[in-house]
Parts: structure tokens; C-alpha cells; sequence
């Protein structure tokens, strides 16, 4: 009776060390093979469809035959993000075509972003229907006048304004932008500054009063 327990036991204890042995084994050959064991089924969850603040650019074949190649200055989360888009501008004097440019990037960013756009997480707070035009008497020459007053615009929609401009032919020479509005008020010299595309919604951009000239 002894004897024959001892023998179930040497067999359970033999069966026990190869089975160990066994999963020792597999255990080496998933990690030959780069995978690890795991006895915790793990579900991460489908991978997102667009990471946010990022589009694909377009083709400049196609900029080319649309119109004339430019940025526009997006919100999305908290900054300011570039996004190409293309403007049409007929050939023209200087200061016309100035103007016209100015006016062209202002439509764009009126216009509700698209739905690729959307889905990264674009949108706008410049008002549909602002118009631009050139400077009137007295203003120093570059000065862009908008159909609403820079001052009664939010600090999120002057933002985007002002760093659209200062990256296009509606900038000074500097990068500066003189914009002014509808009234008799005097224009002022608005800057983008790294500050400005990182929190667009906290103040205006910086500025000072233009002078002649």
C-alpha cells in the first residue's frame, strides 16, 4: 500500500516537473519570437481615425492651378495652427492686389473649415461677410481697414487675423500688420508673436499706434 503510494506520488511529482517544463519551454520560444506571454487578455481599443491639429497637405500641382498658394491661421485647442489653402488674385497694381489678398485670406478664414478639418478639431471665429480695404487719407500707405473695428473683435478672431496677414503680401516688410476699422479712429500696428499663436484666446496681439509713413 505503501509502495504503491509512493509510486502515484513519484509519477505526479515526474508529471508536474515536465508539465513546468513544458511552459518553460514556450515561454522561451515566444520570446524568440518577439512575443510576449501574457495570461491578461489586453483591448486597447480601435486606433483614432486622424490625429489631431494634423491634415494632409495638399498637392502643389493642384495649389497651382487653383489659385495663389497661402496659409490661414486656424484655431485648434488652444493655439493657433497654419493650414494651406489657396486664394485667386487677379494681376493688378500693388496696392490693389495687396488688398485683394488681404481680402481673399479673410474669406477663407470666414468660411466654416471642412469636414476633414473639423475632424482634426479646425475652427474659426472670424465673422462671415468681414470685408477689407485700403487706407483712407492720413493713414500710413500699407494700412488695411475692416469692416468691423479690430477692437470689438474677439482676442481669438484679431489673432487669427493678424498672423494670417503677417504671413502674406498684406504684411510689412517687418512681419507687422496696420489695421484699423470702419471709423475715423487711427489704425494701429499689430504683431504675431510666438505668444500670440500659442494663446490666441487670452489677449489681443500686441500693438501700437501707426504713424505715417
Amino acid at each position: 500500500m505503501n509502495v504503491r503510494r509512493t509510486t502515484v506520488r513519484g509519477a505526479a511529482l515526474r508529471g508536474g516537473r515536465r508539465g513546468l517544463l513544458a511552459v518553460g519551454v514556450l515561454g522561451v520560444l515566444l520570446t524568440g519570437c518577439g512575443i510576449r506571454a501574457t495570461e491578461v487578455p489586453t483591448d486597447f481599443g480601435p486606433a483614432p481615425s486622424r490625429v489631431r491639429c494634423s491634415l494632409a497637405e495638399p498637392e502643389v500641382s493642384t495649389q497651382a492651378v487653383r489659385g495663389l498658394p497661402v496659409q490661414v491661421f486656424l484655431l485648434c485647442g488652444s493655439s493657433l495652427v497654419a493650414v494651406d489653402r489657396t486664394v485667386r488674385v487677379p494681376d493688378g497694381a500693388a496696392d490693389a492686389r495687396r488688398v485683394l489678398v488681404a481680402q481673399g485670406l479673410l474669406d477663407e478664414l470666414a468660411e466654416v473649415p471642412s469636414a476633414a478639418e473639423r475632424e482634426a478639431g479646425y475652427t474659426t471665429r472670424v465673422r462671415p461677410g468681414t470685408t477689407v480695404r485700403g487706407p483712407r487719407p492720413g493713414d500710413p500707405e500699407d494700412t488695411l481697414r475692416l469692416s468691423a473695428a479690430p477692437g470689438s473683435l474677439s482676442s481669438s478672431a484679431l489673432a487669427q487675423i493678424v498672423c494670417t496677414f503677417s504671413d502674406s503680401a498684406a504684411a510689412e516688410s517687418d512681419g507687422s500688420v496696420i489695421l484699423g476699422g470702419p471709423d475715423t479712429g487711427r489704425p494701429r500696428r499689430y504683431k504675431c508673436t510666438t505668444e500670440v499663436r500659442s494663446r490666441p484666446g487670452d489677449d489681443d496681439p500686441p500693438s501700437s499706434e501707426a504713424t505715417e509713413g
